[in-house]
């Protein structure tokens, strides 16, 4: 029987009223193995609908290339949820912000000549139809009007804190429909200023983001509403941490479930995050005020389901506000998790960087310095080398436009680091008159900005050039690093105390755990399972340990391969049974 799904004075879902209540899972933080997992656990604690964004850098990774398959799978993550009675709601792009690299635009927009992000751009527009065409086409049959659990849609993602360009809304509005989207369209913004009116839509929904106050911001909302039922779309329950933050941010769950209980008296509710999961890969984004604030690895937002999935004070008071509000179902649960500590490892093999660095990369020439977009590269590293002729001196290096953070090498010694503003900053050298040097320098792209105007402006590496005191430095060679083939690294190749280096080890398994990487006594730089990027570690903190689902795990010998940046080493690594977000 075809269902139905309307939006008048209250949402009616086959004709009766139904209050939504919601919870985020972003499909594309979560190994496919745990999806039923996850979404067991929402509607056990009384949701009756799931909510996730969908990433176009992951699913078009390349201009024209398109992966729907595995973790990003979903199609399979949405007939999970229909086969447990879950409803669906979808924020299917162009921009989600999600604290992910870029807010899920892809790398390669950058190199489109004449593109504007965000607004009524020809350019910008056309990518977004080219991908529509794929993307909606995947989403069609999901939707309610078609049969499955999709109930709404929604058109960008606070726009009205970004822009006021209501064609680009309007264009992005016609695009849905146009290739196939027929269920309703909500927009969402924060119930502040003037956000509500520049990022709405005449034939779209209002909702609001918001994380207390539930009864004003809901009186703003009403404005926009137009008789229209209330909907909280992010209730914030939590929040995301940057590396360098003093300690894992934590909102009490009393006071979230006060908030709750309130919002849900009023109106709608989608809880952001029910479960964050994990930023695997390259994909923690970064925000840009006053200073730089990279995204650490973990998701977990405090939320009320664990980054690894365990239920928390904070669930169990969340069910109890629902009970209020819904009939909470039994529901059993199907997969069987288990942790373990693995114990430690002793490092079985190391090589420098520089020893490998041919496997990795070929090397591209260029006068002036390429970005990593240049190099057509979205993620990691890219270094910079060039042979400083022995008639030339200088004791000053100058980076124009360079970011995120960079290593300078001479002669592949390690003399400066340098990150976010200090890049700016002059940086004292030593390269005598009457001796050819080699200048390096390791640029790491941090995470793309995913949320205001910096958005413009996320070209990584070094656009500007190298001034070498008042001149510009000419000849470099480019090696680009995404890290995506580290199979090629040969371990017998000489290792270097203090330089860029991989870390080997190697541990058998009979039973595959949840674990957790303690990377106590490295600096900074990445994790592999496998092959598998688990994601960024730095000893800053506030995170200290990185999540190792089971499903990554393989029974016989596995392997982990750490790529430290700083030459900051110890000979062993930890695998606990338990996380650990701060110090």
């Amino acid at each position: 029987m075809m269902r139905t799904f309307e939006i008048k004075d209250q949402f009616m879902l086959d004709g009766k009223a139904i209050k939504i209540i919601s919870g985020a899972i972003h499909y594309f933080r979560v190994v496919p193995e745990y999806w039923q997992d996850r979404l067991e656990k929402l509607k056990a604690m009384g949701c009756n609908t799931v909510e996730t964004y969908i990433p176009w850098n992951l699913h078009e990774p390349q201009k024209g290339r398109y992966d729907f398959t595995g973790r990003l799978d979903i199609q399979k993550f949405v007939r999970t949820a229909e086969a447990l009675d879950l409803l669906v709601i979808i924020r299917p792009c162009p921009y989600i912000c999600g604290e992910w690299e870029f807010g899920g635009l892809p790398y390669w927009l950058m190199n489109e000549k004449g593109i504007h992000f965000r607004t009524y751009n020809d350019v910008f527009l056309s990518c977004v139809e080219e991908y529509y065409k794929v993307l909606i086409p995947v989403l069609k049959p999901l939707q309610i009007t078609e049969g499955g659990p999709v109930i709404m849609m929604q058109v960008e993602n606070e726009y009205g804190a970004y822009g006021d360009d209501h064609e680009y809304m309007l264009a992005l509005e016609t695009l849905m429909k146009k290739y196939g989207i027929s269920v309703p369209l909500v927009t969402s913004d924060g119930p502040w200023r003037d956000y509500l009116a520049c990022g709405g839509l005449e034939d779209a929904l209002p909702t609001a983001n918001f994380g207390s106050k539930a009864k004003e911001q809901f009186d703003v909302l009403k404005r926009y509403t137009k008789g229209r039922p209330n909907m909280c779309m992010e209730f914030w329950v939590g929040w995301f941490d940057a590396w360098g933050d003093c300690e894992h941010h934590k909102v009490d769950h009393e006071i979230n479930a006060k908030d709750l209980d309130d919002i849900l008296t009023e109106g709608s509710v989608n809880i952001y995050m029910f479960h964050g999961g994990t930023n695997f890969g390259f994909m923690s984004g970064a925000n840009y005020y006053q200073n730089l604030c990279a995204d650490v690895t973990s998701y977990d937002y405090d939320a009320p389901l664990s980054e690894d999935g365990q239920i928390t004070p904070k669930y169990e008071a969340f069910r109890d506000v629902i009970s209020k509000h819904a009939q909470i179902p039994k529901v059993t649960f199907s997969t069987d998790i288990k942790r373990k500590d693995y114990g430690i490892l002793t490092c079985a093999d190391k090589v420098s960087l520089f020893s490998v660095l041919d496997l990795l990369s070929t090397s591209v020439s260029s006068n002036r310095t390429l970005t990593m977009e240049d190099l057509d590269q979205g993620y990691g590293y890219v270094y910079y080398r060039s042979v400083i002729p022995k008639e030339q001196s200088t004791d000053v290096i100058r980076l124009v436009g360079a970011n995120d953070r960079a290593h300078i090498f001479l002669d592949q010694q390690l003399t400066s680091i340098r990150y976010d503003k200090e890049l700016t900053e002059e940086i004292k050298v030593d390269i005598p008159e009457g001796k050819e040097v080699e200048l390096g320098i390791l640029m790491e792209n941090m995470g793309r900005v995913n949320y205001g105007p910096n958005m413009e402006y996320q070209r990584k590496g070094i656009s500007g050039g190298v001034l070498l005191d008042l001149r510009y430095r000419m000849s470099w060679e480019h090696y680009a690093l995404p890290l995506d083939n580290l199979d090629r690294i040969d371990f017998s190749g000489e290792y270097k105390e203090g330089t860029p280096a991989f870390y080997r080890f190697v541990f058998n398994v009979n039973e595959c755990c949840d674990t957790y990487l303690d990377f106590e006594g490295f600096g900074k730089g990445y994790a592999f399972l496998n092959g598998f990027n688990l994601g960024r570690y730095w000893e800053v903190g506030p995170q200290k340990r990185l999540y190792i689902p089971g499903p990554l795990l393989k029974k016989g010998e596995n392997e982990i391969i750490l790529f430290e940046t700083d030459g900051k080493a110890v000979e062993s690594i930890h695998l606990f049974g338990e996380g650990k977000l701060e110090p």
